[in-house]
């Protein structure tokens, strides 16, 4: 469905003669401009007000819900293990573990020359987002629970044995961490390390040393039930078990609570991770490849033979994070350049990542849309950008939100209709609303409803309805469970949803030839909103720290200059990072 743009009165444009550089950082705008005037205007939305038309509720929480962290098992069968795992004996010489660590990468890769952010504060940091909570610290559900020593095991069903679980351990450890950093009862606090301790303590003890490295083994036979070729003896390992252990090392060693011997194990642990991913594909095990073309891959899948694999997105990246908290941690330019080498494969690949309008693909070498891993993806993109600082992280960001966006609203969330005739659909899906591959978003009816005057209804949710574009279902009243398109000014959720903030600052550029575009400027209930009208005979540039759907539409906030404080639509612009 096309967006209906506003009607504006043309004759308002004043020419305003000024000259000035187009430079990001300054905020400044390249002359000559044509701006409009901020005055009020009586009707400048065909059927409704301008008051809600400006209007952002200031009331409900427009932030998408992080989703679960992946389980890389779940889609998989296990079995008990057909051979034994060669568990490396005794207790480590961290002096050792340290003095091993190669000194040289694994072999050359292509690398762009993205750096590590080492000044980020700490709630942008990773796994900061992943707190474990107070009401899991003691999990027990069909497929995890404790064991006798507090560390958490992995298994298929009820009354079923138990397995360790590297990625299930690590970041369950990783949550605990990061709640031991914020709580303040000292007994949660205690019980929060404690937990975060025996994780990684469990992961030492099973460690398997090969090849100068510490791997940490998957004890149980798996095969993937979608994925072809990863079908795995035990013991098998993963890439993002590896990069992930290397942040738990990493950051339980920086806490406060341990003992010198605990820290400088840990600090050892993590070189020990750290040394697998300096380790190539030419002897067994490896977690680390490149492909034909150079570019460097660290799979979480490994394949059977060398420079094969699974080729998948979002293990890279959690395993990146590792990269990241070893370099901010040690300094080690092997770290930086592994993670250059990984961020230039991300940026590279992002074109087979994505599915244009729809859920993005889980890996390269199967090419399945992941519902459940798209939001992730954007999640994870949006950590990378932060991470390097690199606009294009952020573009990608940006593309795979509006491919598919998060769906779901937080109550209060609301449809505002302009008078008029609106068509409303009933579509075949869940009975939540949610896509369903057998149902495909098929439409099953049609209505014409008319207002005679702007109205509203609760919305239950905004997402992307299979090839088609954005729609709202209505949450209650009437129309119940009927969708309506997303369509400025005529249909659209009233508020800021999705926001995402930008570290550092992007650019984006007004188009030049004098054409108009119009900004904007919220307030809670709309009296004092403002418009504009900008016009450039050159494009122009301006920064901005915020993308966010407001009122129904993609939108930057502006930062610096005349305009600081107005949103402008994110169709009018481009942005950095193309």
């Amino acid at each position: 469905m096309s967006e209906i743009p506003p009607t504006l009165d043309r004759r308002r444009l004043l020419r305003l003669a000024a000259a000035g550089a187009a430079v990001a950082a300054g905020g400044t705008f390249a002359g000559p401009a044509s701006v409009a005037t901020a005055a009020p205007v009586p009707t400048p939305f065909p059927g409704i007000p301008r008051s809600l038309a400006l209007s952002v509720p200031r009331g409900v929480d427009g932030s998408a819900p992080l989703p679960p962290l992946p389980d890389p098992i779940s889609e998989g069968r296990i079995a008990r293990p057909s051979r034994s795992i060669p568990y490396a004996p005794g207790a480590p010489d961290p002096r050792t573990v340290t003095d091993d660590v190669p000194t040289e990468l694994p072999f050359a890769f292509n690398r762009t020359g993205y750096t590590i952010a080492t000044d980020l504060p700490d709630y942008l940091r990773p796994w900061r987002d992943r707190p474990t909570t107070w009401a899991n610290v003691t999990p027990n559900s069909e497929h995890v629970y404790l064991d006798s020593q507090g560390v958490v095991q992995y298994r298929p069903g009820w009354n079923e044995p138990g397995y360790d679980q590297p990625v299930t351990q690590i970041q369950f450890g990783l949550g605990c961490v990061t709640s031991y950093r914020t709580e303040q009862d000292p007994a949660r606090k205690a019980l929060f390390l404690t937990r975060a301790k025996a994780q990684a303590n469990r992961l030492i003890e099973k460690r398997v040393e090969k090849r100068g490295a510490w791997y940490f083994p998957y004890p149980f036979d798996f095969t993937h039930a979608a994925h072809s070729g990863v079908s795995y003896r035990a013991p098998w390992y993963s890439g993002m078990a590896q990069g992930e252990a290397i942040s738990l090392f990493i950051q339980l060693s920086e806490l406060d609570g341990l003992t010198a011997e605990e820290r400088t194990l840990y600090r050892a642990a993590a070189d020990g991770a750290f040394s697998s991913l300096l380790r190539a594909d030419d002897a067994q095990p490896w977690v680390i490849n490149k492909n034909d073309s150079g570019y460097l891959w660290i799979q979480e899948y490994p394949g059977a033979q060398p420079g094969t694999g699974d080729y998948t997105y979002n293990g890279m990246i959690f395993a990146m994070f590792g990269l990241w908290d070893y370099f901010v941690a040690t300094g080690n330019q092997l770290a930086a350049q592994l993670y250059d080498g990984s961020a230039t494969t991300m940026a590279r690949y992002f074109p087979l990542l994505r599915n244009v309008r729809w859920h993005s693909y889980y890996c390269q070498t199967h090419r399945i849309p992941a519902p459940t891993y798209h939001q992730h993806h954007i999640n994870l993109f949006r950590q990378l950008h932060w991470q390097t600082g690199s606009p294009d992280f952020a573009h990608h960001q940006d593309v795979l939100t509006d491919d598919f966006p998060s769906p779901y609203l937080r109550d209060g969330s609301t449809i505002a209709f302009a008078a008029g005739t609106h068509t409303l659909y009933r579509l075949d899906t869940a009975a939540d609303g949610t896509w369903v591959a057998a149902k495909g978003d098929a439409q099953l009816e049609t209505k014409k409803v008319t207002f005679a005057r702007a109205t509203q209804a609760p919305a239950a949710m905004r997402r992307r309805i299979e090839d088609r574009g954005i729609y709202y279902r209505i949450g209650a009243g009437a129309y119940a469970d009927w969708w309506v398109g997303e369509v400025w000014p005529s249909s659209f959720l009233r508020g800021e949803y999705l926001t995402t903030v930008f570290r550092p600052q992007r650019t984006l550029t007004f188009p030049g030839g004098n054409q108009p575009v119009e900004v904007y400027r919220f307030t809670e209930d709309g009296t004092a909103a403002s418009i504009k009208t900008v016009a450039f005979a050159n494009p122009s540039k301006a920064p901005f720290d915020r993308r966010a759907i407001v009122n129904g539409r993609p939108m930057c906030q502006i930062t610096a200059g005349t305009l600081t404080g107005y949103w402008v639509a994110a169709n009018q612009i481009t942005t950095d990072g193309h």
